[in-house]
């Protein structure tokens, strides 16, 4: 069964307020938060410097001072973002941020439940919840082959459970991985994010996910997760070369070719100068496919690589299909796993 990270703070069915200054909400935050900062940016720095250069008295006091002005319109801002009046709060630690506001929102009639020990014991928690053994199937396949389709057509079959790396990262996992996606968040938040979605999968089932290197994009895999995958059974698609050029042609076709030529020079000394410059040209004149065969050569030859057999990890199986078809391409993975896990 699903398992919250904080039972006694996330079960409760109320928004989330998080008083901590603009640039700790933006760094990272528990998903779904909103915020209403008790300080700005420039006023937690201040106190921050009091506390270090003068005193804690005076950074307290100082602090209040700040406090004391705003009071009114944080209480209006309140009202807005929870019209209902019940809340949960929280700060860094569970200290005078959350309690000066807890004071101030239960004067104005709001019901407050507080995080005691802030969003630190958040992510204490989220970075735990990583290592938490799992039942991982990891979805392999060589590039254009269609995992994360496939993945979402699993997702929709009855008993199967998914987790969507790449798309908790906003970004496809390649030198083309970001090309049309939203941009990616801080490493803290794709933790929280990450955590929040492994929250809703069961623990005594198996969980699908795609193969993937320790990064995506600019963002890493936690280790404790990263190494249950690569323990984990892999089953690797094997669709013909033709159907992944045909996919991932019509793919590329629809996207800036300002963005694919970028993409392509971000790959230049994998690639070489002379397959560079024909990708580059095959961009321009709007062959697609030209541009695909040339940048597979790389992509392939690097994945069956990493498929090279190692003492540590567990035996692939491999699943020859027709085409890119995901729902056919799901349908002939669970009937293989199905065969070989009974």
């Amino acid at each position: 069964m699903p398992r919250h990270l904080l039972p006694e703070f996330e079960a409760l069915p109320y928004p989330v307020l998080d008083v901590r200054a603009p640039i700790e909400f933006t760094q990272g935050h528990v998903p779904g938060a909103l915020n209403l900062p008790l300080f700005t940016d420039e006023e937690r720095a201040r106190i921050g410097t009091t506390y270090k250069q003068v005193s804690q008295d005076r950074a307290v006091h100082l602090g209040l001072e700040l406090f004391g002005p705003k009071m009114s319109a944080m209480i209006k801002l309140a009202q807005k973002l929870v019209p209902a009046k019940e809340v949960r709060l929280h700060c860094w630690r569970g200290g005078m941020r959350s309690g000066a506001v807890l004071w101030l929102l239960e004067l104005a009639g709001f019901k407050v439940h507080l995080l005691n020990h802030g969003y630190k014991d958040y992510r204490r928690a989220v970075l735990a919840s990583f290592a938490e053994p799992r039942q991982w199937r990891v979805l392999g396949g060589l590039t254009g082959s269609g995992k994360t389709d496939v993945l979402q057509a699993l997702a929709a079959e009855p008993g199967q459970h998914v987790l969507d790396l790449e798309g908790i990262a906003n970004h496809k996992g390649s030198a083309f991985g970001a090309i049309g996606q939203p941009a990616q968040p801080t490493q803290e938040q794709f933790e929280n994010n990450l955590a929040a979605a492994m929250a809703l999968l069961p623990t005594d089932a198996p969980i699908w996910v795609e193969d993937e290197s320790r990064q995506i994009g600019r963002l890493t895999i936690p280790p404790a997760l990263f190494a249950q995958m690569r323990a984990a059974p892999r089953w690797v698609l094997e669709v013909p070369r033709t159907a992944r050029v045909t996919k991932l042609a019509a793919e590329y076709g629809a996207e800036n070719p300002v963005e694919l030529a970028a993409s392509i020079e971000r790959l230049q000394k994998r690639l070489g100068g002379l397959a560079t410059k024909q990708a580059l040209a095959a961009v321009e004149a709007g062959d697609f496919p030209l541009m695909v065969e040339l940048v597979l050569d790389y992509y392939d030859k690097t994945y069956t690589y990493g498929l090279a057999p190692r003492p540590e990890e567990p035996p692939r199986t491999f699943v020859p299909v027709a085409s890119c078809d995901a729902a056919a391409n799901a349908a002939t993975l669970l009937q293989m796993t199905a065969t070989l896990v009974a």
